[in-house]
């Protein structure tokens, strides 16, 4: 074990012991210490389920990466593991970026990186440059790979950047074939994804460009997968620098599915649908995984680049991952659902039906931080539409975080700008929800300690947030301008 590697184990094992469970998501994996960014190696290894995370265990803001590491059987309960890989060699030292993991014929975990050194170019200025690596470990240590870096510039097509390469997703194909595929600049300057083969996962060759940006989603791409879903193909990229359309695409950094057909002789992908993954603030670099029953399961960073201020400098840990959400493809988009493990953590049902009210209502029981909540919304009557509702959650005294919708608009939007930060930097999103024919909206809303994910549109539109608001605040109110009926069930999570 390198230096680097002890040490930043010495390190997590002293400091976890300041954070205790109550000061955590429940059921949101969030960093043993320090700082998460975008989940790494979300695989099985001999029957379980293991999250490899970007890392910086000093600090809880981004810094040179490690791997961080954690083990579930469910997916929502996670175990701590050891950090797993380091910036310890010459060609990982300015950092080990994203990647992936599966388990080898031979019971051994392979995980592929992207190593990060810097090198100053011929106009003096300092560059990183990127390549892919392996380390082959046990499920708790790891070993780097001797012949690393197994993917270098030489083994580009023409134009490719070597400073923008990175983030391989491996799988096998049915003949026990290893694919990669990875994020990388062309010379048009946007991005595209590129496919490597290799028939022992340790030999890679170039194969195909899979698919081109030509600047029409943002820059480069970032954390590329590539699946087959209900009888699509699909992928799932982080497109850098994007301009919104109307409503979508609002992050700038931002997530997108794109659906299609694949030529697997050619290793060409084309695409027929396009479509962003989540509408609201905190939601980046998700990884999928095929579950043992056959369900395709996502998991993204809940956090954004352009709000990492709102954690403050000083907390134990910063960023956690989003839920594990079920992704299915039907009429002719990305659906998206609460991981049904969920549903066994609920208890302590409350439920009310045909609420009448104008202005501003509480309910008996309803209130809490952990808790899946399913409302119903719809106009009292149909000849007298209100003009706003809202929901109050995480509420107490002078804060509280939003969810409204305007029927007027068909608009759904989150907020967080009461919720106790003390930087104005994200606090809003906004999306198209179209109600049903007799003017309900319906909308699941799970809380942990500290995020909210809301599901419109029966899955069709997402909105996820983080906040920091002291754990305290519980309550749950209702706001209406104009009257309304609601349905509102809440079951606690525990």
């Amino acid at each position: 074990m390198s230096e680097k590697l002890e040490k930043a184990r010495r390190f997590e094992e002293k400091h976890e012991r300041d954070i205790t469970e109550e000061m955590r998501p429940l059921f949101h994996l969030s960093p043993r210490v320090g700082w998460m960014n975008d989940p790494n190696g979300f695989s099985m290894y001999k029957g379980k389920y293991h999250m490899f995370y970007q890392y910086y265990p000093y600090k809880s803001q981004w810094g040179p990466m490690h791997w961080g590491h954690a083990v579930s059987d469910d997916m929502l309960t996670w175990k701590p593991l050891p950090c797993a890989i380091a910036p310890d060699e010459p060609y990982d030292n300015a950092g080990c970026f994203s990647g992936s993991a599966i388990e080898l014929p031979d019971g051994r975990q392979l995980l592929m990186y992207t190593g990060v050194r810097r090198e100053e170019d011929e106009d003096g200025e300092i560059r990183d440059i990127q390549t892919q690596c392996l380390a082959v470990g046990d499920g708790i240590d790891f070993k780097k790979y001797e012949g690393n870096p197994v993917l270098t510039e030489k083994d580009l097509p023409e134009g490719a950047s070597r400073n923008d390469f990175r983030d391989p997703k491996m799988f096998t194909d049915e003949a026990g074939v290893y694919w990669c595929v990875t994020g990388n600049r062309p010379a048009d300057g946007s991005g595209q994804l590129l496919l490597f083969r290799s028939e022992d996962a340790f030999h890679w060759t170039y194969f195909s460009t899979l698919v081109e940006n030509k600047n029409r989603f943002g820059k480069m791409w970032e954390c590329p997968d590539f699946f087959k879903l209900d009888g699509k193909y699909g992928v799932i990229v982080s497109p850098q620098d994007m301009l919104p359309e109307g409503l979508e695409y609002h992050n700038g950094n931002n997530t997108l599915f794109l659906a299609g057909t694949y030529d697997k002789e050619k290793g060409k992908f084309t695409e027929e649908h396009a479509q962003p993954i989540d509408y609201g603030i905190d939601f980046y670099a998700p990884q999928t995984i095929s579950t043992p029953d056959g369900r395709k399961v996502m998991i993204g960073w809940m956090q954004n680049w352009d709000a990492c201020a709102v954690r403050e400098p000083e907390a134990p840990w910063a960023g956690q991952m989003s839920l594990p959400r079920e992704i299915r493809y039907k009429d002719g988009r990305l659906y998206q659902y609460p991981l049904k493990e969920l549903e066994e953590k609920r208890c302590d049902k409350v439920e009310y039906k045909d609420v009448e009210f104008d202005g501003e209502k509480e309910l008996p029981r309803i209130e809490g931080r952990m808790c899946d909540l399913e409302i119903k919304i719809r106009p009292a009557d149909p000849f007298e539409i209100y003009h706003r509702f809202a929901i109050h959650f995480a509420e107490e005294g002078d804060m509280h975080s939003t969810i409204s919708y305007k029927p007027h608009e068909k608009v759904l939007k989150v907020d967080r700008k009461f919720s106790g930060s003390r930087r104005a930097i994200v606090h809003q999103r906004r999306c198209q929800v179209e109600p049903l024919r007799d003017g309900t909206v319906a909308l699941r809303i799970i809380l942990d300690r500290y995020s909210a994910e809301v599901f419109a549109e029966d899955g069709r539109k997402v909105m996820s947030m983080a906040l920091y608001t002291d754990i305290s605040a519980k309550g749950i109110s209702f706001i209406s301008d104009g009257k309304v009926k609601i349905d509102v069930t809440k079951y606690t999570l525990s």
